[in-house]
């Protein structure tokens, strides 16, 4: 693979060369000494080249991000090379579809894929059908009311909110590079109902909460998927983040798992302290999957994630109804319960992984309060065999 190093330190000769990356993509550096970033490719039986850039404009990092996404592309049957023309056509424009496609190539590799995938859905089927020939400049605060109001019709207010947000992004992007004057979703505050705010099921009562544990022990199906139910109230992290942990991610040895930043929905690298019953039940299953890449591998294949909805369905086979207990459930049980035993709450608010106000301190401070953490995590285990066990449940 190349190196940034290697790429400046190659002299132009009197013939082009190619600096080979691996997997296609390699920078042909030309007599004249500039170097340009391309991908070899075959669609349709033909041999294709895709141009990414000139380097050092195109970085070693975003060329290697466009080849990945090309081969999705190619993937799903579409050709990259036509791709690129067809949107240089749409971008070159300044409508709103022109603009909005612009936002979504430049910023979507700070996103996850399904994350990416979602805004432009929401966009395409919302917004693009009514709006997205209109010149960006000439869209006014009712019109794209009218569109935010179909969405509202239907019964998808929650939606309507967060098209509503997106539209915002695409018109201060506009705003910011020249090609429109203000952003009119700043006349809509109030325009739409506000949304009733929804909280997860979860069980909250130490008694009941006893009674889940002692369910999820007695578990019948997969023991992968029974694995994955009795180290959910042990970390209490998202769902996706359960499902999606990989074995590169774990170290036993230091009782700890770093989710990598990417992976995060605050797009920060994570620490989970592991307490002795978690290390117990990860170098179980460790026996079962430790020679693939997911601990929590999909039912069809090891190359896969476990279903986002396995977890879900145990516990919907364990007699818990989405109105009782979900898998989010576990992170408001430990939420509410450490408060209530006086844990710091800094503390637990950032082993929940939620939000930092300051997105430079949050970047830097990913261990901050990571002894005391150490100490609830192990508490918290202790808490949970107590209840399990059904023995001195004060709180």
């Amino acid at each position: 693979m190349l190196t940034d190093t290697a790429i400046r330190k190659t002299k132009p000769t009197n013939k082009p060369q190619k600096l080979s990356d691996g997997k296609g993509l390699y920078v042909l550096i030309k007599p004249n000494g500039s170097k340009l970033w391309q991908m070899a490719y075959r669609f349709a039986g033909k041999q294709k080249t895709l141009s990414i850039g000139q380097y050092p404009a195109v970085t070693l990092a975003a060329a290697r991000t466009v080849a990945a996404l090309a081969k999705v592309d190619l993937t799903n049957g579409i050709d990259p090379s036509e791709k690129k023309q067809a949107m240089k056509l749409i971008v070159d424009t300044n409508t709103f579809v022109g603009i909005a496609t612009e936002w979504h190539l430049k910023y979507q590799h700070t996103w996850t894929k399904n994350h990416a995938d979602l805004i432009w859905t929401r966009l395409e089927n919302n917004i693009l059908p009514y709006l997205g020939k209109r010149p960006i400049n000439e869209i006014n605060a009712p019109e794209l009311l009218a569109s935010l109001r179909r969405i509202e019709n239907r019964g998808a207010l929650e939606t309507a909110h967060r098209v509503k947000g997106i539209c915002g992004q695409v018109f201060r992007y506009a705003v910011a590079t020249g090609k429109a004057e203000r952003d009119p979703t700043a006349d809509l505050k109030g325009a739409l109902p506000p949304t009733k705010a929804k909280h997860h099921a979860s069980i909250t009562d130490p008694v009941a909460i006893g009674g889940l544990l002692r369910a999820i022990d007695g578990y019948q199906g997969s023991c992968i998927t029974k694995i994955a139910m009795q180290l959910a109230p042990l970390v209490f992290v998202r769902p996706v983040e359960l499902r999606h942990a990989e074995w590169s991610e774990i170290d036993l040895d230091l009782a700890e798992w770093r989710i990598p930043a990417e992976k995060m929905k605050m797009r920060l690298l994570h620490i989970v302290p592991l307490s002795q019953q978690s290390v117990a039940l990860l170098s179980e299953i460790k026996h079962l999957t430790g020679s693939g890449r997911y601990v929590f591998p999909s039912a069809r294949t090891n190359n896969r994630a476990m279903s986002e909805n396995t977890v879900l369905a145990g516990l919907r086979r364990l007699g818990y109804t989405k109105e009782e207990m979900t898998g989010h459930g576990f992170r408001s049980m430990a939420s509410t319960l450490l408060n209530e035993h006086g844990w710091h709450s800094d503390a637990i608010e950032r082993q929940l992984a939620h939000s930092e106000s300051n997105s430079v301190r949050a970047a830097y401070n990913y261990a901050e309060h990571l002894p005391e953490r150490v100490k609830m995590m192990q508490s918290w285990a202790d808490y949970l065999d107590t209840l399990r066990l059904g023995d001195n449940i004060t709180s």
